[in-house]
Protein backbone atom coordinates (compact mmCIF):
# COMPACT_ATOMS: atom_id res chain seq x y z
CA UNK A 1 0.00 0.00 0.00
CA UNK A 2 1.44 2.99 -0.91
CA UNK A 3 1.55 6.38 1.14
CA UNK A 4 -0.84 8.04 -0.55
CA UNK A 5 -3.82 5.14 -0.53
CA UNK A 6 -2.62 4.54 2.98
CA UNK A 7 -3.81 8.32 3.90
CA UNK A 8 -7.26 8.03 1.49
CA UNK A 9 -8.09 5.07 3.44
CA UNK A 10 -7.61 6.65 6.52
CA UNK A 11 -9.84 9.46 6.17
CA UNK A 12 -12.16 7.09 4.41
CA UNK A 13 -12.30 5.31 8.37
CA UNK A 14 -12.60 8.38 10.06
CA UNK A 15 -15.63 9.71 7.88
CA UNK A 16 -16.86 6.70 8.75
CA UNK A 17 -17.00 7.58 12.38
CA UNK A 18 -18.19 10.97 12.43
CA UNK A 19 -20.86 10.39 9.38
CA UNK A 20 -22.54 7.55 11.57
CA UNK A 21 -23.12 10.33 14.19
CA UNK A 22 -25.26 12.46 11.47
CA UNK A 23 -28.94 10.58 10.53
CA UNK A 24 -30.38 11.81 7.37
CA UNK A 25 -29.30 12.27 3.32
CA UNK A 26 -31.97 15.04 2.82
CA UNK A 27 -29.97 18.04 0.78
CA UNK A 28 -30.42 20.47 3.79
CA UNK A 29 -28.53 17.72 6.42
CA UNK A 30 -25.90 17.35 3.32
CA UNK A 31 -24.88 20.60 3.14
CA UNK A 32 -24.42 20.43 6.48
CA UNK A 33 -22.23 17.28 5.93
CA UNK A 34 -20.45 19.04 3.57
CA UNK A 35 -18.91 22.06 5.51
CA UNK A 36 -17.96 19.17 8.36
CA UNK A 37 -16.08 17.24 5.51
CA UNK A 38 -14.64 20.86 4.68
CA UNK A 39 -13.40 22.29 7.79
CA UNK A 40 -13.18 19.21 10.08
CA UNK A 41 -9.85 18.84 9.53
CA UNK A 42 -8.74 22.19 9.97
CA UNK A 43 -8.19 23.90 13.53
CA UNK A 44 -10.58 27.05 12.76
CA UNK A 45 -13.04 27.63 15.11
CA UNK A 46 -17.16 27.07 14.35
CA UNK A 47 -20.14 28.56 15.34
CA UNK A 48 -23.36 26.29 14.88
CA UNK A 49 -26.50 27.63 14.57
CA UNK A 50 -29.94 26.13 14.58
CA UNK A 51 -33.27 25.30 16.62
CA UNK A 52 -33.65 23.93 20.03
CA UNK A 53 -33.27 19.95 19.44
CA UNK A 54 -31.51 20.24 16.26
CA UNK A 55 -28.37 17.54 17.43
CA UNK A 56 -26.19 20.84 17.35
CA UNK A 57 -23.70 19.16 20.03
CA UNK A 58 -23.73 16.02 17.35
CA UNK A 59 -22.74 18.11 14.71
CA UNK A 60 -19.86 19.43 17.28
CA UNK A 61 -18.89 15.45 18.25
CA UNK A 62 -18.95 14.80 14.51
CA UNK A 63 -16.32 18.01 13.85
CA UNK A 64 -13.98 16.28 16.85
CA UNK A 65 -13.98 13.19 15.19
CA UNK A 66 -13.59 14.76 11.66
CA UNK A 67 -9.99 16.29 12.99
CA UNK A 68 -6.76 15.02 13.98
CA UNK A 69 -7.85 15.63 17.47
CA UNK A 70 -10.35 12.60 17.80
CA UNK A 71 -7.67 10.97 19.46
CA UNK A 72 -8.00 13.39 22.34
CA UNK A 73 -10.88 14.75 24.45
CA UNK A 74 -14.14 16.67 23.49
CA UNK A 75 -14.72 18.68 26.41
CA UNK A 76 -18.70 19.81 26.74
CA UNK A 77 -19.63 22.71 28.44
CA UNK A 78 -23.70 23.97 28.73
CA UNK A 79 -22.93 27.57 29.61
CA UNK A 80 -26.95 28.17 30.29
CA UNK A 81 -26.77 25.15 32.51
CA UNK A 82 -24.29 27.20 35.19
CA UNK A 83 -24.69 29.68 37.66
CA UNK A 84 -22.73 32.96 36.72
CA UNK A 85 -20.85 33.36 39.96
CA UNK A 86 -19.63 29.56 38.74
CA UNK A 87 -19.10 29.80 34.69
CA UNK A 88 -15.75 31.51 35.18
CA UNK A 89 -14.81 28.80 37.45
CA UNK A 90 -15.72 26.36 35.78
CA UNK A 91 -14.02 27.49 32.24
CA UNK A 92 -10.66 28.82 33.92
CA UNK A 93 -9.94 26.84 36.61
CA UNK A 94 -8.98 27.98 40.14
CA UNK A 95 -5.98 27.79 42.83
CA UNK A 96 -6.53 26.70 46.36
CA UNK A 97 -7.52 29.55 48.20
CA UNK A 98 -8.64 31.78 45.41
CA UNK A 99 -12.40 32.22 46.83
CA UNK A 100 -14.27 31.41 49.78
CA UNK A 101 -15.36 27.64 49.35
CA UNK A 102 -12.14 26.61 46.91
CA UNK A 103 -10.79 24.41 49.26
CA UNK A 104 -8.75 22.33 46.56
CA UNK A 105 -7.11 23.25 43.11
CA UNK A 106 -9.35 23.00 40.21
CA UNK A 107 -8.68 22.15 36.78
CA UNK A 108 -10.85 23.85 34.37
CA UNK A 109 -12.49 22.80 30.76
CA UNK A 110 -10.26 24.79 28.83
CA UNK A 111 -7.27 22.61 30.39
CA UNK A 112 -9.09 19.66 30.06
CA UNK A 113 -9.53 19.78 26.67
CA UNK A 114 -5.68 20.91 26.53
CA UNK A 115 -5.27 19.56 22.86
CA UNK A 116 -8.80 18.76 21.98
CA UNK A 117 -11.59 20.55 20.96
CA UNK A 118 -14.12 22.42 23.94
CA UNK A 119 -17.15 22.50 22.76
CA UNK A 120 -19.41 25.74 24.40
CA UNK A 121 -22.79 25.22 23.83
CA UNK A 122 -25.62 27.99 24.52
CA UNK A 123 -23.04 30.45 24.18
CA UNK A 124 -25.07 33.43 23.86
CA UNK A 125 -26.19 32.74 26.93
CA UNK A 126 -22.60 33.97 28.59
CA UNK A 127 -22.39 36.89 30.80
CA UNK A 128 -20.33 39.76 29.17
CA UNK A 129 -17.60 39.66 31.54
CA UNK A 130 -16.90 36.48 31.21
CA UNK A 131 -16.90 37.10 26.80
CA UNK A 132 -14.36 39.60 27.18
CA UNK A 133 -12.15 36.83 28.83
CA UNK A 134 -12.97 34.70 26.43
CA UNK A 135 -12.22 36.88 23.43
CA UNK A 136 -8.94 37.43 24.98
CA UNK A 137 -8.14 33.27 25.47
CA UNK A 138 -8.72 32.93 21.71
CA UNK A 139 -6.66 36.02 20.73
CA UNK A 140 -3.70 35.09 23.23
CA UNK A 141 -4.06 31.15 23.39
CA UNK A 142 -3.26 31.56 26.94
CA UNK A 143 -5.07 31.71 30.06
CA UNK A 144 -4.98 31.56 34.02
CA UNK A 145 -6.55 29.77 36.78
CA UNK A 146 -8.44 32.27 39.30
CA UNK A 147 -6.01 33.11 41.94
CA UNK A 148 -3.15 32.67 40.10
CA UNK A 149 -0.38 34.97 38.09
CA UNK A 150 0.51 31.72 36.42
CA UNK A 151 -0.01 31.95 32.48
CA UNK A 152 -0.94 28.33 30.92
CA UNK A 153 -0.84 28.49 27.30
CA UNK A 154 -3.42 26.62 25.28
CA UNK A 155 -3.70 24.28 22.38
CA UNK A 156 -7.32 24.18 22.05
CA UNK A 157 -9.73 23.68 19.09
CA UNK A 158 -13.41 25.85 19.94
CA UNK A 159 -16.50 24.95 18.93
CA UNK A 160 -19.83 27.29 20.37
CA UNK A 161 -23.41 26.62 19.35
CA UNK A 162 -26.55 28.61 20.05
CA UNK A 163 -29.85 28.48 19.15
CA UNK A 164 -30.29 32.69 19.52
CA UNK A 165 -29.38 35.08 16.49
CA UNK A 166 -26.05 36.35 18.05
CA UNK A 167 -25.79 39.52 15.23
CA UNK A 168 -28.81 40.52 17.09
CA UNK A 169 -27.73 40.50 20.40
CA UNK A 170 -24.59 42.21 19.05
CA UNK A 171 -27.48 45.13 17.99
CA UNK A 172 -28.77 44.76 21.31
CA UNK A 173 -25.51 44.98 22.96
CA UNK A 174 -25.74 41.81 25.08
CA UNK A 175 -23.08 39.97 23.17
CA UNK A 176 -19.93 41.32 22.06
CA UNK A 177 -19.37 42.39 18.32
CA UNK A 178 -16.01 41.02 18.43
CA UNK A 179 -16.06 37.89 20.11
CA UNK A 180 -19.07 37.02 17.70
CA UNK A 181 -16.91 37.56 14.66
CA UNK A 182 -13.64 35.29 16.28
CA UNK A 183 -16.28 33.29 17.01
CA UNK A 184 -18.43 32.91 13.50
CA UNK A 185 -14.71 31.84 11.29
CA UNK A 186 -16.83 29.04 9.99
CA UNK A 187 -20.62 29.44 10.39
CA UNK A 188 -22.74 25.89 10.44
CA UNK A 189 -26.02 25.26 10.56
CA UNK A 190 -28.23 22.33 11.67
CA UNK A 191 -31.50 22.39 10.07
CA UNK A 192 -34.76 21.84 11.79
CA UNK A 193 -36.77 18.33 10.99
CA UNK A 194 -39.54 20.63 9.06
CA UNK A 195 -36.22 21.79 6.34
CA UNK A 196 -35.98 17.76 6.08
CA UNK A 197 -39.03 15.66 6.67
CA UNK A 198 -37.38 12.83 4.09
CA UNK A 199 -34.68 12.10 7.15
CA UNK A 200 -38.11 11.18 9.21
CA UNK A 201 -37.97 7.60 8.60
CA UNK A 202 -34.30 7.10 8.99
CA UNK A 203 -34.35 8.80 12.21
CA UNK A 204 -37.33 7.08 13.56
CA UNK A 205 -35.74 3.76 12.75
CA UNK A 206 -32.52 4.63 14.42
CA UNK A 207 -34.39 5.58 17.50
CA UNK A 208 -36.43 2.66 17.99
CA UNK A 209 -33.20 0.38 17.05
CA UNK A 210 -31.01 2.40 19.98
CA UNK A 211 -33.87 2.44 22.30
CA UNK A 212 -34.38 -0.94 22.18
CA UNK A 213 -30.60 -1.88 22.21
CA UNK A 214 -30.15 0.15 25.39
CA UNK A 215 -33.47 -1.68 26.82
CA UNK A 216 -32.76 -5.12 25.52
CA UNK A 217 -35.39 -6.07 23.92
CA UNK A 218 -36.37 -7.11 20.75
CA UNK A 219 -36.87 -4.05 17.95
CA UNK A 220 -40.68 -3.72 17.04
CA UNK A 221 -41.05 -2.97 13.13
CA UNK A 222 -42.22 0.92 11.91
CA UNK A 223 -44.91 0.14 9.45
CA UNK A 224 -45.00 2.98 6.16
CA UNK A 225 -48.44 4.19 8.18
CA UNK A 226 -46.69 4.78 11.39
CA UNK A 227 -43.84 6.81 9.52
CA UNK A 228 -46.16 8.63 7.26
CA UNK A 229 -47.89 9.44 10.43
CA UNK A 230 -44.61 11.04 12.15
CA UNK A 231 -43.94 13.17 8.99
CA UNK A 232 -47.25 14.58 9.26
CA UNK A 233 -46.82 15.97 12.83
CA UNK A 234 -44.99 19.04 13.83
CA UNK A 235 -41.76 18.45 15.80
CA UNK A 236 -41.01 22.24 17.25
CA UNK A 237 -38.44 20.59 19.17
CA UNK A 238 -36.79 18.85 16.20
CA UNK A 239 -35.03 15.84 16.77
CA UNK A 240 -35.09 15.63 20.50
CA UNK A 241 -38.67 15.84 20.57
CA UNK A 242 -38.98 12.76 17.84
CA UNK A 243 -36.44 10.96 19.99
CA UNK A 244 -38.63 11.45 23.09
CA UNK A 245 -41.93 10.43 21.28
CA UNK A 246 -40.16 7.05 19.87
CA UNK A 247 -39.05 6.42 23.58
CA UNK A 248 -42.80 7.10 25.05
CA UNK A 249 -44.35 5.11 21.82
CA UNK A 250 -41.87 2.20 22.16
CA UNK A 251 -42.90 2.13 26.26
CA UNK A 252 -46.23 2.33 25.51
CA UNK A 253 -46.81 -0.45 22.43
CA UNK A 254 -46.20 -3.34 24.72
CA UNK A 255 -43.64 -5.21 23.67
CA UNK A 256 -45.86 -5.36 20.69
CA UNK A 257 -43.97 -6.65 17.41
CA UNK A 258 -45.24 -3.74 14.93
CA UNK A 259 -44.91 0.77 16.47
CA UNK A 260 -48.63 1.71 15.77
CA UNK A 261 -49.81 5.24 15.50
CA UNK A 262 -51.95 4.86 18.38
CA UNK A 263 -48.63 4.35 20.32
CA UNK A 264 -47.48 8.08 20.34
CA UNK A 265 -48.38 11.00 22.40
CA UNK A 266 -51.18 12.91 21.47
CA UNK A 267 -49.36 16.26 19.35
CA UNK A 268 -49.65 18.83 16.70
CA UNK A 269 -50.05 18.04 12.96
CA UNK A 270 -48.07 20.07 10.26
CA UNK A 271 -50.86 22.27 9.96
CA UNK A 272 -50.43 24.26 13.06
CA UNK A 273 -49.35 23.82 16.96
CA UNK A 274 -51.68 22.72 20.22
CA UNK A 275 -54.49 24.99 20.87
CA UNK A 276 -53.19 27.46 23.72
CA UNK A 277 -54.77 29.07 26.38
CA UNK A 278 -54.71 32.90 25.98
CA UNK A 279 -55.33 34.76 29.15
CA UNK A 280 -55.74 38.60 28.91
CA UNK A 281 -53.62 40.43 31.28
CA UNK A 282 -56.05 41.15 34.64
CA UNK A 283 -58.79 39.18 32.98
CA UNK A 284 -60.49 37.06 35.45
CA UNK A 285 -60.41 33.16 34.70
CA UNK A 286 -63.57 30.92 35.16
CA UNK A 287 -63.91 27.22 35.12
CA UNK A 288 -66.76 25.79 32.67
CA UNK A 289 -69.57 24.32 34.05
CA UNK A 290 -68.10 20.64 32.40
CA UNK A 291 -64.63 21.18 34.51
CA UNK A 292 -61.22 21.87 33.07
CA UNK A 293 -57.93 19.30 33.25
CA UNK A 294 -56.33 22.08 36.01
CA UNK A 295 -52.33 20.88 35.45
CA UNK A 296 -53.04 21.12 31.58
CA UNK A 297 -54.51 24.16 31.67
CA UNK A 298 -52.05 25.56 34.01
CA UNK A 299 -49.10 24.18 31.72
CA UNK A 300 -50.48 25.94 28.75
CA UNK A 301 -51.26 29.06 30.26
CA UNK A 302 -46.53 28.66 31.86
CA UNK A 303 -46.03 27.75 27.77
CA UNK A 304 -47.61 31.08 26.30
CA UNK A 305 -46.02 33.00 29.46
CA UNK A 306 -42.34 31.12 28.38
CA UNK A 307 -42.75 31.14 24.61
CA UNK A 308 -43.81 35.01 24.24
CA UNK A 309 -40.97 36.04 26.71
CA UNK A 310 -38.71 34.32 24.71
CA UNK A 311 -39.81 36.18 21.44
CA UNK A 312 -39.55 39.79 23.36
CA UNK A 313 -35.92 39.20 24.39
CA UNK A 314 -34.97 37.17 21.15
CA UNK A 315 -34.42 34.31 22.50
CA UNK A 316 -31.56 35.56 25.45
CA UNK A 317 -32.06 33.23 28.67
CA UNK A 318 -30.57 35.91 31.06
CA UNK A 319 -33.24 38.52 29.44
CA UNK A 320 -35.90 36.56 29.98
CA UNK A 321 -35.11 34.96 33.05
CA UNK A 322 -34.67 38.79 34.03
CA UNK A 323 -38.27 39.65 32.34
CA UNK A 324 -40.09 36.81 34.85
CA UNK A 325 -37.94 37.23 37.93
CA UNK A 326 -36.85 33.50 37.52
CA UNK A 327 -33.47 32.38 38.21
CA UNK A 328 -31.69 31.76 35.05
CA UNK A 329 -30.93 27.89 35.84
CA UNK A 330 -34.80 27.57 36.93
CA UNK A 331 -36.13 29.19 33.23
CA UNK A 332 -33.59 27.35 31.61
CA UNK A 333 -35.16 23.74 32.98
CA UNK A 334 -39.00 24.98 32.44
CA UNK A 335 -37.72 25.63 28.69
CA UNK A 336 -35.84 22.05 28.69
CA UNK A 337 -39.42 20.81 30.15
CA UNK A 338 -41.50 22.39 27.17
CA UNK A 339 -39.58 20.66 24.86
CA UNK A 340 -39.44 16.90 26.34
CA UNK A 341 -42.97 17.25 28.30
CA UNK A 342 -41.71 16.35 31.08
CA UNK A 343 -42.75 18.60 34.09
CA UNK A 344 -40.12 20.12 36.31
CA UNK A 345 -40.20 19.92 40.42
Amino acid sequence: MTASTAVAVGKAVSEEKWRALLIGSSPAMERTIEVIRLVGMRRATVLITGETGTGKEMVARALHLASPRAHLPMVAVNCNALPENLIEAELFGHVKGAFTGAIHQRVGRFEQAHRGTLFLDEIGDLPLELQTKLLRVLQEREFQRIGSSETIPLDVRLIAATNVNLAAQVRRGRFREDLFYRLNVVPVSTPSLRERPEDIPLLARHFVEKICRIEEIPAPEVTPETLAHLQARAWPGNVRQLENAIEMAVAMSGGRAILEPSDFPPGAEATGTAAAVHVPAGAPITVPEFGLDFEQTIGQIERQILEDTMRRTNGNKSAAASMLRLKRTTLAAKLRSLETGVETE
